[in-house]
């Protein structure tokens, strides 16, 4: 049974230039307990999608145009629904601790807020509950801690404290935006760890948002892969790690390094994403892709279930048989 379901969700923002559609039609859904990422380049949709479930696309520039968000059977679009559950059912963690974190407030009083305003604790409970989830995410000497500034802790451990906060009221669905960006190799295994250990220890579904394919490898159930604000690949991660069935996906696992698979150099994919004011006919994908002809050019490819494969595996490619990589992902 699905906890969160997307269906055919349209996100628009009017510009200077005009009006560009950042998402555009994407559908998944996301069961009990599961993890789901959601993968794609810088532009692609990601994060608007992961704002559109928050209820928090920047106004007035930005508004949901179409579709349905649905949270364990609610409308999240309907007035009020998706902020009575923000926090308490569904949490974020933001790809900037710096920026989300309050510089001048030390941080166990930051996590300690969403208790003593969301649950009526006393000063003392919501510093000792703040303690027990520093101590529980990770943190070393938290009790030494707690009365730092955003500014003393290193990157890893304000992501860390960042988690707690998203934590501390026990949601049912965790919402992580590039919760590694610019952490090293070692801390953004250390993140990932502790994501997964979180999710299993409370049982809570995570939709897990990042550009690289590697660092979700061994913690995600099931991918989305998004482009120009589509969904152009879906299934379980093992199966369209190995049988990728847009060339995109196969673009993306060409850029991932594999210490232990030899390769003369990466393959990247050609080109830039396109301009979301002035996409090109058909595929959008069309003008990067090797596999690409006439029907490409005439014809928006629909996403579909692909021979042979799982029903869960779907991509959005005229000629998903003809993809091919060579890329190995330890998943």
């Amino acid at each position: 049974m699905s906890l969160l379901t997307v269906r055919d969700l349209r996100v628009e923002f009017s510009t200077a230039a005009g009006v560009v559609t950042a998402v555009d039609g994407a559908s998944f859904e996301i069961g009990a307990g599961e993890t789901v990422a959601l993968l794609g380049e810088s532009g692609s949709g990601k994060s608007v999608t992961a704002q559109a479930v928050m209820g928090i696309v920047p106004r007035p520039a930005g508004r949901i145009t179409g579709g349905s968000i649905e949270y364990d059977g609610r409308d999240l679009l309907a007035p009020g629904v998706a902020k009575g559950l923000r926090g308490r059912e569904i949490a974020m963690v933001f790809q900037d601790p710096l920026s989300s974190l309050n510089p001048v407030f030390r941080v166990g009083a930051q996590i300690g807020e969403m208790f003593r305003r969301h649950r009526g604790a006393s000063r003392r409970e919501a510093r000792a509950a703040a303690l027990e989830l520093m101590k529980r995410v990770g943190i070393p000497g938290a009790s030494k801690r707690l009365d730092d500034y955003p500014h003393q802790f290193s990157g890893g451990m304000r992501q860390r404290v960042m988690i707690a906060m998203a934590l501390a009221l026990s949601p049912r669905l965790l919402i992580a935006d590039e919760p590694t960006t610019a952490l090293d190799v070692t801390v953004q295994a250390q993140i990932m760890d502790l994501l997964a250990r979180l999710r299993a220890e409370e049982g809570m579904s995570l939709l897990l948002i990042t550009h690289d394919l590697g660092v979700v490898a061994g913690v995600a159930d099931r991918v989305v892969l998004m482009y120009a604000g589509r969904v152009v690949e879906t299934g379980a991660v093992r199966e369209v790690y190995e049988h990728t069935g847009h060339p995109y996906t196969a673009g993306l696992l060409g850029s991932v390094p594999v210490v232990d698979v030899s390769r003369e150099r990466l393959i990247p994919i050609q080109g830039s994403p396109p301009d979301l004011l002035s996409l090109p006919s058909g595929c959008s994908f069309r003008p990067r892709c090797r596999y690409a002809d006439a029907l490409c050019a005439e014809q928006e490819p629909e996403l579909r279930l692909l021979a042979g494969r799982p029903e869960t595996h779907q991509a959005a490619c005229h000629h998903p048989e003809g993809v091919r990589t060579d890329v190995v992902v330890r998943t």
